[in-house]
Formats: C-alpha cells, sequence, structure tokens
C-alpha cells in the first residue's frame, strides 16, 4: 500500500506554505521519494532547491476531469514513489475523489484561512463540510485580526466533525486558547469545585481569562507555599506539576491573602474556598491573579499529589 497525505483546503489558504514546511523536517525526511501531486498552483511557489533536499519530485494535475486513478497510477509508475502528498484543489468535490486501489490515506488535514472562513463557510458549505468531514485535523492560520470568532469557527468544526483536532495560529505561532467548551467545569455556575484533573487546566485559564472567574467561589485541595518575603496574611496553595518530564517540575499557584496564614506551614495540605482577582502584587512585579480566601481548612494529602494538564 501507498500512503498517502491529503492536504485540503481553497486557493491562498495556506497548503503550499505548510507543505513546505512539512517536507523540511527531519522527521519527513526519511528513504525514498516522495511525490507532490498539484491540484492547482498558488502565489507560492516550490524552490527546485527544497524539493531537491527533500527527495519531492513535484507533478501537476491541472483539472478536476483529470484526477482520475489512471492518471495517477500514471505518475506513480513514472515517479516510483514511497509516499505520495496531495495538495488538493479546494474547488473540486473531495466527494468524488477516486484514487489507485492500492494507495492509502494515512491522514487527511485542512488547511484554513482564518480571516476569509465565513466567507466560505456561508457560500461554499457542502464543500467546506466534506474537507472538515473527511479530516483528522483542521488547521486555521491567520488569525490575528479575528481572535473574537475563533470559538464559533471551532464549533462549527465540530458540527461537522466531532473528532476533529483543531489548530489555531496567528503569526508567532500556535495558539494555545482555551475553550470555555473544553473546560471540564461548568464556568457559568457561581461555585467551582476542581478535582485534581482540571486545577491545571484551570491555573492556565485564569492567567489568559481571569475576568471568567471574577465574583465565583473556587475550591480546591493544595499544597502551601510561604517564602520570607511575603506578607504575613500571604501564602500560596498550589499543585505540582510535571511539565515534561519527571526533573521538571512546577508548582503552579496564585497569591493568596488570608487572615490565619501565619498559622500555616510550608507543605501542609488545605482546601482552599476562595475568589479571583486581578490586581498588582510585587511578586508578580505588576498585575496577577490574587486569591482571596474565604475558609482554608487542613486536610490530607490527595492520592495524586503531582498533577497533570
Amino acid at each position: 500500500m501507498k500512503p498517502v497525505y491529503m492536504i485540503n483546503g481553497f486557493l491562498e489558504s495556506g497548503k503550499s506554505t505548510f507543505i513546505k514546511f512539512t517536507i523540511q523536517q527531519q522527521y519527513f525526511r526519511i528513504a525514498g521519494t516522495t511525490l507532490l501531486i498539484l491540484c492547482e498552483e498558488g502565489e507560492e511557489e516550490y524552490d527546485e532547491r527544497l524539493l531537491k533536499a527533500a527527495g519531492t519530485v513535484v507533478r501537476v494535475v491541472d483539472s478536476e476531469e483529470d484526477f482520475n486513478p489512471t492518471n495517477l497510477l500514471a505518475m506513480e509508475k513514472e515517479v516510483n514513489p514511497e509516499r505520495i502528498i496531495i495538495e488538493f484543489n479546494g474547488m473540486w468535490n473531495s466527494k468524488e475523489i477516486k484514487l489507485p486501489f492500492h494507495w492509502n490515506i494515512e491522514q487527511q488535514i485542512t488547511i484554513v484561512d482564518a480571516s476569509t472562513f465565513p466567507t466560505y463557510y456561508n457560500n461554499m458549505r457542502s464543500l467546506v463540510a466534506e474537507m472538515i468531514r473527511k479530516s483528522e485535523l483542521i488547521i486555521f492560520n491567520r488569525c490575528d485580526t479575528v481572535m473574537d470568532n475563533l470559538a464559533t469557527y471551532r464549533r462549527n468544526i465540530k458540527a461537522v466533525n466531532a473528532t476533529a483536532d483543531v489548530v489555531f495560529e496567528n503569526k508567532e505561532g500556535e495558539i494555545n486558547e482555551i475553550f470555555e467548551e473544553d473546560l471540564p467545569y461548568d464556568v457559568k455556575q457561581d461555585s467551582i469545585e476542581l478535582d485534581d484533573s482540571s486545577y491545571g487546566i484551570w491555573y492556565l485559564d485564569s492567567i489568559d481569562h481571569a475576568e471568567r472567574y471574577k465574583d465565583k467561589k473556587i475550591t480546591f485541595v493544595g499544597m502551601v507555599m510561604k517564602a520570607p518575603a511575603f506578607e504575613k496574611d500571604v501564602f500560596v496553595p498550589g499543585r505540582k506539576a510535571m511539565t515534561c518530564c519527571a526533573d521538571d517540575m512546577s508548582f503552579l499557584g496564585f497569591i493568596c491573602k488570608w487572615k490565619d496564614a501565619p498559622k500555616l506551614k510550608n507543605n501542609d495540605w488545605v482546601k482552599v474556598t476562595a475568589t479571583l482577582s486581578m490586581e498588582y502584587y510585587k511578586e508578580y512585579k505588576g498585575v496577577g491573579p490574587v486569591l482571596h480566601a474565604e475558609s482554608v481548612e487542613q486536610t490530607q494529602k490527595p492520592a495524586q499529589e503531582i498533577i497533570g494538564f
């Protein structure tokens, strides 16, 4: 079987840029030739030196009628590739794709220009839906000017393909955005109780979206961390998290103000109920999340001391 990688998307969506990046990566530079089939030619061209270094041979299919098993098989016999990448034309109906019987689609990826997504989604929904339905990964690029719309775009994708991974990128790279519907708790409730699996997500989301937790009671179990430089009524309740390996641990916690903080000792385990606000604090060297505890109770160390994300 010949492994095939389908890259979908409309003209100028960024398919060529994605493919050029991919074939430059060390993990893709394995033995044998790659056949790259272009079903449309946009403004982004492929450099001959890059293609040679990546062991990639380009063939062009000019029309939807020519994209058929007979022509594709002729290209395979000519090039004898180990793998095939197809840069598919977004205006062709992917539902009607017919490949040689021994070509096996390993992965389908759809590249989307976020700035033009509403136009295509509203006016060519059947074409968009067919691409999305068959793709394991949807990459939205050029998101800089539409940040407020990303949650809607994600819902549009999930309505068509609930299992697809959706990635958003701006000029700085991938956007690590957490949407409300991805949170493991109901952020609309007045009280939120965190467990071992949700603490890390809440911690990260609070940094970017403190407004979601304004005036809400947050309850969690954490370890006490104190420092001599802290004010008397301040401590940090938090959890240790493994960021990449056992030797790379971080303590995730926010400044917490509580009148009886002097009674607490380092490494005590406590159950905290608090509200969160954004305030200037010298330890942050600026504005950051600050907890105001309503209650702090001694508790037992949890069975799983180290959390994940």
